[in-house]
């Protein structure tokens, strides 16, 4: 019976981690963007930044995640460039290269699949960002 109780606690705690991206501030995410990812990436989030020229891969239209993955936002893909689990050649380390700003904080998104993909608070909020700039 222990067991049980611990295992439901265990559910209930990844259900409730999972659905934190209901709660997650698209605002902050837009300040947060503007600041760490405007540069490369653009104001129109359409990877022309002041700084896309001078990189060897041109940023990331930003705004084509959904169109370019058949209609679904790829959450788990983009938290993972975003805090270093599949980094990027063309930024050197993880991107970003101040990504240490965006630590801290726990927080999760639910994947196309369902399942939750933990990450900080910050990340939480930039997703949720990326999200409605979609076309």
């Amino acid at each position: 019976m222990r067991r049980l109780g611990s295992n439901l606690g265990a559910a209930l705690g990844l259900s409730l981690a999972a659905t934190t991206l209901l709660a997650a501030d698209a605002e902050e995410g837009a300040a947060l963007y503007l600041e760490h990812c405007a540069a490369c990436h653009g104001l129109e989030v359409d990877g022309n930044g002041p700084m896309a020229g001078v990189m060897t891969i041109k940023p990331a239209d930003l705004t084509t995640l959904v169109s370019g993955n058949e209609g679904v936002f790829p959450y788990e893909r983009v938290v993972k460039r975003i805090d270093g689990r599949d980094p990027l050649v063309a930024h050197g380390s993880p991107m970003p290269v101040y990504g240490h700003f965006f630590e801290g904080g726990a927080g999760a998104l639910k994947t196309q699949n369902g399942q939750p993909i933990l990450t900080s608070r910050a990340i939480v909020d930039l997703v949720r960002y990326l999200e409605t700039v979609q076309q």
